[in-house]
C-alpha cells in the first residue's frame, strides 16, 4: 500500500513540474518564450531581388508636360521587400493556367493512373495532388493493362473541351472559359475599419473571388483599329517562341489571382518541409514600384538615371515608341524578352518600357496629398455594383507602345480592374521578414 501511495506522489510531482504547469520545469520559473517547431531563415525567393528599405522623394522630377498634377512630390519611406526581377513571363503564367486546368480535369478523370508520378522536377499542386500526365491521358494508341482505347478514356474529358459547332476540324481543344480559379483573401483593412462593430463576423471580411485565368489573346486586335495583329493573337501566349516574353491580356483581378495561387504553391511546399511560410505574394503598391524603379538613385527621370533615353553610343535603353512611331528602332516591334536591356541598380529588368504593370493601389488623382508618408498606398476593394471610376487601378512603367514620357519613374496612369490590354502585365512582391539580409545576386 505504501508503494502505491509513493507512486501517486511521484506521478503528481511529475505532472506539476511538467510542460504547461506553473511549476517552471526546464524554464526554472523564467519566461523563455514559446518553442517554435518551424524553422525560419530569410532567403531570397527564386528569381526575386531583395530591395533594401529606405526613403525617397516620390513624385514628379521633371516638367509635368501634361499638367496633370497627379504626382506631387512627397518624401516617403518604404520597408524592405522582395520583388520579381522581371515581369511575369508567358511560361510562368502558363504554369498557373495549367494548374487550374489540371485541377478541373482531375474531377473528370478521378483515376490515379492519369497523374504524373513523383520524381525529379515533378511538381505538385498546393492540395497535394499530382499534375496530370496529358501525354498519357490523350494518347492515341490503346493503353492501360486492360487495353482500353484512347477514345473511351478521353470520353471522361469531353466536358473540358469545346463542343458541337465550337470545334474546329473536330480537334479536342480546352474550352478556356471553363478555366476558373476560386480563392479567398482576408480583408485586413475592412476588419480594421469595423473592428468595434459587434454585428460583424469574420466571414464579413473574407474576400472570395472566382476569376477566369486564361489571358484575353484578342487584345492584340481590340487595342488597335485596322491593324493586322492576327499572328500575335494566334501565337503570343501559346507558341514557345514567346515563352520568355511578358504575359499580357491579363486583368488586374487575374494578376491578383495569380499572386494568391503563387502564395498557396509556396506555402504548400514549405509546410511539407516544416519551414515557416513567408507573407503572401502580392502586386506591388504604387510607392514600392516607384522606389524599386528608381534603383536607389535620387532625382532621376528613368530607372537607368537619365535624363536621356539613349546611352552614349546612341542605343535606346528601353522598349517603347521612339520618335513618331519607329517601333523597331529599340529592337522589337511589340514586346521583347523579359531580360532584354540592362537592369537598374537594384537588378530589376524593364521597370520602364516593354509592358506597363499593374499595382495593388487604387487610382485617385489626389492620392499623393492624403496617403501616409510611411509605406503609402491607397486601396479600395471595388464591388461589381460600384461605378467605373472606383474600379481604376494604378498602372506604372510605360510600355512598348508608349512614348518616352510614360517611361518616367514618376508618371502615373490607370486602367480599369476588369480590363485587359496588350501592353499591361505585372510582377509580384512579398514582404521581407527580419532585420537584414545580404543581397546575393
Amino acid at each position: 500500500m505504501k508503494k502505491v501511495y509513493f507512486l501517486i506522489v511521484v506521478l503528481a510531482g511529475v505532472a506539476i513540474s511538467g510542460c504547461g504547469s506553473l511549476g517552471g520545469g526546464g524554464t526554472r520559473g523564467e519566461v523563455t518564450g514559446v518553442r517554435n517547431a518551424k524553422s525560419f531563415r530569410a532567403t531570397v525567393p527564386l528569381n526575386m531581388v531583395y530591395i533594401k528599405g529606405g526613403t525617397f522623394l516620390m513624385g514628379q522630377t521633371d516638367q509635368d508636360v501634361t499638367f496633370a498634377q497627379t504626382a506631387q512630390v512627397k518624401q516617403v519611406t518604404v520597408a524592405p521587400f522582395f520583388m520579381d526581377e522581371t515581369e511575369i513571363s508567358n511560361t510562368k503564367y502558363k504554369q498557373f493556367v495549367n494548374w487550374v486546368r489540371d485541377s478541373i480535369a482531375i474531377n473528370y478523370l478521378n483515376d490515379q493512373k492519369y497523374y504524373t508520378q513523383p520524381g525529379k522536377g515533378a511538381p505538385r499542386d498546393p492540395n497535394g495532388k499530382k499534375w496530370i500526365n496529358w501525354k498519357y491521358a490523350e494518347s492515341n494508341p490503346p493503353f492501360g493493362r486492360k487495353g482500353k482505347s484512347a477514345s473511351a478514356n478521353l470520353q471522361k474529358l469531353q466536358g473540358l473541351y469545346y463542343q458541337g459547332d465550337d470545334r474546329v476540324f473536330d480537334r479536342n481543344e480546352i474550352d478556356v472559359r471553363l478555366l476558373k480559379y476560386n480563392f479567398a483573401l482576408f480583408g485586413l483593412r475592412d476588419a480594421s475599419n469595423y473592428r468595434n462593430d459587434k454585428t460583424k463576423k469574420r466571414s464579413d471580411f473574407i474576400l472570395r473571388d472566382t476569376v477566369t485565368v486564361y489571358p484575353d489573346t484578342l487584345v492584340w486586335l481590340n487595342d488597335f483599329s485596322y491593324a493586322g495583329n492576327e499572328p500575335m493573337v494566334e501565337g503570343y501566349f501559346s507558341h514557345p517562341a514567346y515563352r520568355n516574353y511578358p504575359v499580357v491580356g491579363v486583368t488586374w483581378r487575374q494578376s491578383r489571382a495569380f499572386a494568391a495561387w503563387r502564395t498557396r504553391l509556396s506555402d504548400a511546399y514549405k509546410h511539407s518541409k516544416g519551414i515557416a511560410e513567408n507573407l503572401p505574394f502580392e502586386l506591388p503598391t504604387e510607392s514600392q514600384f516607384e522606389y524599386a524603379a528608381r534603383g536607389g538613385r535620387v532625382g532621376t527621370d528613368y530607372p537607368w538615371g537619365g535624363p536621356y533615353i539613349k546611352n552614349a553610343k546612341g542605343c535606346l535603353l528601353a522598349n517603347f515608341k521612339p520618335g513618331r512611331g519607329n517601333y523597331t528602332d529599340d529592337g522589337g516591334a511589340y514586346t521583347v524578352n523579359v531580360r532584354a536591356y540592362f537592369p537598374n541598380d537594384f537588378g530589376l529588368y524593364n521597370m520602364a518600357g516593354n509592358v506597363a504593370e499593374w499595382t495593388s493601389s487604387a487610382y485617385d488623382e489626389s492620392a499623393s496629398t492624403f496617403v501616409h508618408d510611411l509605406a503609402p498606398t491607397f486601396n479600395y476593394e471595388a464591388k461589381a455594383s460600384d461605378p467605373e471610376v472606383l474600379k481604376r487601378k494604378v498602372v506604372r512603367g510605360g510600355s512598348w507602345k508608349d512614348i518616352g514620357y510614360f517611361l518616367q519613374n514618376s508618371t502615373r496612369s490607370f486602367e480599369y480592374q476588369d480590363t485587359a490590354k496588350s501592353y499591361i502585365g505585372f510582377r509580384c512582391v512579398t514582404s521581407f521578414l527580419g532585420r537584414d539580409i545580404k543581397d546575393k545576386r
